[in-house]
């Protein structure tokens, strides 16, 4: 079959009729045949794989080969055994070198064949050796990928033990030199293929046997940093060879996190001179040329840091005037422009102490930018606003030259221009002897906070429920100025380990802080730890301790003469007393001092309950530090307990009274002793009014009224989603209290059927909402998640109850001061002719932050928050209005029972900076992935907002402050005490680094990485988050409708 074979191959018969003979023999290889034959036909396929003239024989060669082995597989074994592999290596075949590709090709396709066959393992022995010696040899790129891929497809064929670290280091050898001197696209595309082949088998090899991977890198610094060669057995000048640029394929499989250890080890080591660093260095700029590099500019950055970290200027100063030409033409390339960007701005933004490396590529900016202007493409649009800013700051710090910069500035005017504060910034940073000690920030790529200039908080097991709220609270500016102002050394309260841990998340370096002491001092003590919890239960847990603890040590200091504030005027960061905590402005402390969770979150809910029998109205004024929203019943055509009257009611449930018109205030006169009306029943005379329009129903305006109440959860049902205004109208809408909810009244002695309103008295400075998303069902006896979206306004305005004496209906003062509503009738009385009214003021808020909770039940899930700096000085409000009941209306004179949606677009400038906190990890993100979070995520709903009350008058505060050289940028200096513990814990994070880096990046690469699941990270088993989910005991009173 051989003979026949081969005569065909090499006769002159049609191709078609040589095809159907070869289709033929492939059949005819399951048929027995001896082994001589099969001997005979594995020689002559062997032949024409190897020598075959042309196309067609190789291909022949290959089928027929292939066919045969294996059908034949005993056969093929005692063929191609290893004296057969071994003579190819060493002597080659007939006419071939043993160099040439085809024989590893060859020896690639017959280990496949025979994988199964027991003779396999002496191959594999033979194949260790003999790659390192042909590695020795520098083999060209083509025979070294085809190589790399024998060995990626069999690893049993890579050196072990020792000779692993000398067959990687002779394979970095190799591709040192590595050359092609062709300029056309097609070759230079497969350059670039075989030597991305050869770098990858390099990272396997270093993931599977990490201790390759430090030799390596000795041998990639000895090779750039050496002036001589030893090549062919002797010496050579750097001025005849030139390592290859192809080595800059291996800086994207060397492991970040040993950028630190390893800088500080080249540029601390006296062995490696002044001339050899330079030379590393200028060639690892030359590395930017390789298009598929990855990190080179890392690596670079990190370096020119480490040296002038040392102080070694004279070779940045020389590396620097050297390449800056080379580095500044690479911002043609499209491929490598950002590597070569990045390189570019800080060579040029750390060399501040002579303009002449500016100098250099002066002439060539105009071009550059001209060029970028006129493609139109957004990648160049997005380089020239950062090319803009890199030669506004350098043109601010070598100003005199306007003959030089003129045509410069001219072509860069219709480019954004940084503030003098940012270009100052930037210049300080980026100094040379800013660097002295910033080794441990040159790793911008591992470091989330030095992306986001935010800190993380590493999750202690099932704590993002704590995480997340104190994120939230860091962000709400004003009350962390206000605890980080607080002078509390020597004090071990929960609000000196809440200061403490402010204090770390705005200065640590680290990219994540652990709470440790924070969590074991403030988890509540029916919180099982390492147990999933309900994040807006533990927030107000929190609150309420803050609280109490302020009100203790306020008791203990007032009746302790020597603790007494003796000096008013007390500046916050001023030590205020025993405490700490704020004074206010008197000698002694006074019953009514608010404590600081009270001034930033405390506010003032009124519940009113009118009795639709005798219409006497009871009152009761409770504080909150957050109000829980319910969601609107699906079935709005019954009666419910939670719901507003029904119209079909009305003539049992209300009584007809005539009612002043809604163009006037409303005023009522009091009743008599003798009319059986007690003080206690009336606890002031603004709430009578509201009461008195409340009830009627008999009337036009009462038809209004249950339209209006109900108008929220028609919308909602109407329009998908419902926002938070619709929830926050049906807070505050009027709830008729009937049936089994009836109300006892003491006027009346018996159940009646009543009427509940709730009004706000007393706005908070930070608004917190819970959606109550945690219902109970009785059918199934267990608590489900509501997962409805919510629309989330940015801005959003809140109707507070004001009330104030007049003489006429036409002398208001909307903005008047709050009264005492809780005092008695008869000390609120006034003169003849003066009377006591209520007015609605609407409170703008802007949105803070949000508590997202992931999952679909409040024992298990993931948490994480949205949040960003409020900027008080925004003027484009646009709020979303919360819908005022019918009274309401009347007293504010207009018609706004539906709620009015804001429009958000016109406030793009104030929601550009949003952060995401996810424990650990902290980036950037945008308010439009806020709203459509959910709508991506069905699980995935928002939880707790807070909402800042929006006043101008608080940057005034600020700006005043710091004109006084209190506040730096708004912010309080640190106590002495919190900047040692900051800078105690920044030392020995950089001791850490330098110690642990050469481990962690073992690790790394031995490894694969591996991330916990974006949603669920609290892997434990979950634990109780209380009963109702959105509800749970502390902090002030809370208000707010249970979800069953």
């Amino acid at each position: 079959m051989d003979k026949i074979l081969e005569g065909l191959v090499t006769s002159s018969h049609p191709l078609n009729l040589k095809k159907l003979i070869v289709k033929k023999v492939v059949e005819s290889a399951e048929n027995s045949i001896n082994e001589e034959q099969c001997k005979a036909m594995f020689t002559l396929t062997t032949r024409l794989v190897l020598e075959g003239e042309d196309y067609f024989q190789k291909q022949v060669g290959h089928q027929v080969l292939e066919a045969y082995a294996r059908y034949h597989r005993a056969e093929f074994e005692n063929f191609f055994n290893r004296n057969f592999v071994l003579t190819l290596l060493q002597e080659g075949y007939g006419s071939l070198d043993r160099k040439d590709v085809l024989i590893i090709d060859y020896i690639h396709s017959g280990l496949k064949l025979i994988m199964s066959c027991p003779s396999v393992l002496d191959i594999f022995t033979v194949l260790q050796v003999e790659v390192l010696r042909i590695v020795c040899e520098r083999p060209e790129p083509s025979l070294c990928a085809r190589l790399s891929e024998l060995l990626s497809d069999f690893v049993q064929c890579v050196p072990k033990g020792k000779m692993s670290i000398s067959f990687c280091q002779q394979l970095v050898r190799t591709i040192g030199h590595f050359q092609c001197i062709s300029t056309l696209e097609k070759e230079l595309r497969e350059y670039v293929s075989q030597v991305t082949k050869v770098s990858s088998l390099l990272q396997n090899i270093w993931k599977a046997e990490p201790c390759t991977l430090l030799p390596s890198l000795q041998e990639v610094f000895a090779i750039i940093s050496s002036t001589v060669f030893l090549f062919g057995g002797s010496f050579i000048s750097d001025a005849s060879f030139e390592p290859s640029v192809a080595l800059a394929s291996l800086v994207q499989h060397i492991p970040l996190q040993m950028i630190t250890v390893l800088i500080r080890s080249l540029t601390t080591d006296p062995n490696v001179k002044d001339a050899s660093m330079t030379q590393a260095l200028c060639r690892m700029i030359d590395w930017l040329s390789w298009p598929l590099a990855q990190h080179v500019e890392t690596w670079v950055i990190a370096l020119l840091k480490g040296l002038a970290a040392v102080q070694k200027f004279t070779i940045l100063i020389d590396v620097t005037l050297l390449k800056i030409e080379l580095v500044f033409n690479r911002l043609w390339f499209p491929l490598v422009r950002p590597g070569a960007l990045a390189v570019l701005s800080h060579m040029l933004l750390s060399f501040q102490h002579s303009p002449e490396a500016f100098h250099m590529i002066v002439p060539h900016v105009v071009n550059l930018v001209q060029s970028f202007k006129s493609d139109g493409l957004p990648s160049s649009t997005t380089f020239l606003i950062q090319f803009s800013e890199l030669m506004h700051c350098m043109i601010y710090h070598y100003s005199g030259f306007p003959d030089l910069y003129e045509p410069i500035l001219e072509a860069l005017k219709d480019l954004p221009k940084p503030s003098e504060e940012k270009v100052k910034l930037i210049l300080n940073q980026s100094a040379w002897t800013s660097q002295s000690n910033a080794l441990a920030s040159c790793l911008p790529r591992l470091s989330g906070k030095s992306e986001t200039g935010k800190t993380g908080l590493i999750n202690l097991g099932n704590t993002c429920y704590m995480n997340s709220v104190l994120q939230a609270l860091f962000m709400a500016t004003d009350f962390r100025r206000q605890v980080l102002s607080l002078n509390l050394n020597g004090c071990n309260s929960l609000m000196k380990k809440l200061q403490h841990l402010f204090a770390f998340l705005a200065h640590t370096q680290r990219e994540a802080y652990a709470p440790h002491v924070f969590f074991e001092a403030s988890r509540p003590p029916w919180f099982t730890p390492r147990s999933q919890q309900d994040c807006s239960e533990y927030l107000r847990f929190l609150l309420d301790r803050l609280h109490e603890e302020e009100k203790t040590l306020k008791a203990v200091s007032s009746m302790s003469p020597d603790t007494m504030i003796t000096d008013g005027n007390v500046q916050p960061s001023s030590p205020s007393g025993a405490d700490g905590f704020p004074r206010p402005q008197s000698t002694g402390w006074k019953s009514d001092d608010k404590t600081l969770i009270e001034s930033m979150f405390g506010g003032k809910l009124q519940t009113n309950i009118c009795c639709l029998n005798c219409r006497s109205t009871s009152q009761k004024i409770e504080a909150f530090s957050d109000l829980s929203l319910a969601f609107c019943p699906p079935a709005i055509d019954k009666p419910a307990q939670n719901m507003i009257c029904s119209p079909t009611e009305k003539d049992d449930d209300c009584i007809e009274i005539d009612v002043a018109p809604e163009t006037e205030p409303q005023s009522v006169n009091l009743p008599s002793a003798e009319e059986g009306v007690k003080d206690s029943e009336l606890k002031s005379v603004g709430r009578e009014i509201q009461a008195t329009s409340t009830c009627v129903v008999g009337t036009p305006t009462c038809e209004s009224t249950v339209e209006c109440a109900n108008d929220s959860c028609r919308n909602s049902e109407r329009d998908k989603p419902m926002s938070v205004t619709d929830l926050l109208n049906y807070f505050l809408a009027p709830e008729i209290l009937d049936g089994e909810n009836r109300y006892h009244c003491e006027k009346c002695s018996s159940l009646q059927n009543a009427e509940k309103t709730m009004q706000i008295l007393e706005e908070p400075e930070y608004l917190i909402l819970t959606l109550l998303r945690f219902s109970y069902d009785p059918k199934c006896h267990v608590r489900r998640k509501i997962l409805d979206n919510v629309s989330i306004p940015l801005v959003l305005e809140l109707p507070v109850e004001r009330t104030t004496s007049v003489a006429s209906p036409g002398d208001w003062n909307r903005d008047g001061d709050l009264p005492d509503v809780g005092g008695n009738l008869a000390k609120k009385l006034k003169p003849s002719g003066t009377e006591d009214m209520s007015c609605t003021q609407l409170i703008t808020y802007v949105l803070s932050s949000i508590v997202v909770h992931s999952g679909t039940s409040s024992e298990s899930g993931h948490y994480y928050s949205y949040a960003r700096n409020i900027n008080n000085s925004a003027r484009c409000i646009q709020p979303e209005k919360t819908a005022l009941t019918s009274h309401q209306s009347q007293i504010v004179g207009k018609e706004t029972c539906n709620s009015v949606v804001g429009n958000d677009k016109p406030c793009n400038d104030m929601s550009k900076e949003w952060f995401l906190f996810n424990d650990s990890r902290v980036t950037f993100t945008s308010f439009q992935s806020v709203l459509n979070i959910t709508s991506r995520f069905p699980k995935d709903t928002a939880y707790v907002l807070i909402y800042k009350r929006h006043s101008s008058g608080d940057i005034d505060n600020v700006q005043s402050n710091s004109s006084h050289g209190v506040w730096v940028n708004g912010e309080p200096p640190l106590q002495k005490e919190l900047m040692d513990a900051i800078t105690k814990d920044n030392k020995l994070y950089l001791q850490e680094q330098e110690l642990n880096a050469r481990t962690r990046a073992l690790q790394a690469a031995s490894a694969s990485c591996s991330f916990r699941p974006n949603g669920f990270d609290d892997n434990d088993p979950p634990g109780s988050c209380g009963p109702t989910g959105g509800g749970g005991e502390g902090g002030f009173s809370t208000i707010g409708r249970l979800v069953f």
